[in-house]
């Protein structure tokens, strides 16, 4: 087999110019729209938007929060409501973002009740929602006793 070398075998084919130009230009406005949207932008701009979240670690003496809805149900039960686009349609980042909206306007959960009523009819209904904030004490990078949780919010849900 003359003329052919370890590098390419019978069959290859090179990539021409214009491959290569599109392979690179593909390439750089990708890297451009994520530095874009970890300078500009907010999670809405996901998958360009801001990386932070996954840039930094946590301080040994820190404290974490955590934002979670637990609702009360017309079953008389009390719930974490799932907080994905399978539960009730809202993801958690959703909630985190807004969190300062929904405690000036609670009227907000509404959406999250007629998500899971929208997405499980078959289960109780939620007839009144809280926003809460979990907070978590670290110590020299240890856990320091249970967390504390903050009503952040009250929502009674309209029918």
């Amino acid at each position: 087999m003359t003329g052919v070398t370890d590098r390419e075998q019978p069959g290859d084919v090179r990539l021409g110019r214009a491959g290569k130009t599109v392979r690179v230009l593909v390439a750089v406005v990708g890297i451009g729209l994520l530095i874009n949207g970890s300078v500009r932008a907010s999670d809405d701009a996901w998958p360009f938007g801001p990386m932070s979240q996954y840039a930094g670690s946590v301080a040994d003496d820190a404290k974490i929060d955590y934002t979670r809805i637990s609702a009360l149900t017309d079953a008389g039960t009390t719930v974490d409501v799932p907080l994905n686009i399978e539960g009730a349609g809202v993801a958690r980042a959703e909630i985190e973002a807004r969190a300062g909206e929904i405690v000036k306007n609670p009227s907000l959960l509404q959406q999250v009740a007629d998500g899971w009523a929208r997405k499980h009819p078959d289960q109780p209904k939620y007839v009144k929602l809280e926003l809460i904030r979990d907070t978590t004490q670290l110590v020299k990078g240890r856990v320091e006793g249970p967390p504390t949780s903050q009503v952040l919010a009250t929502w009674e849900v309209r029918k």
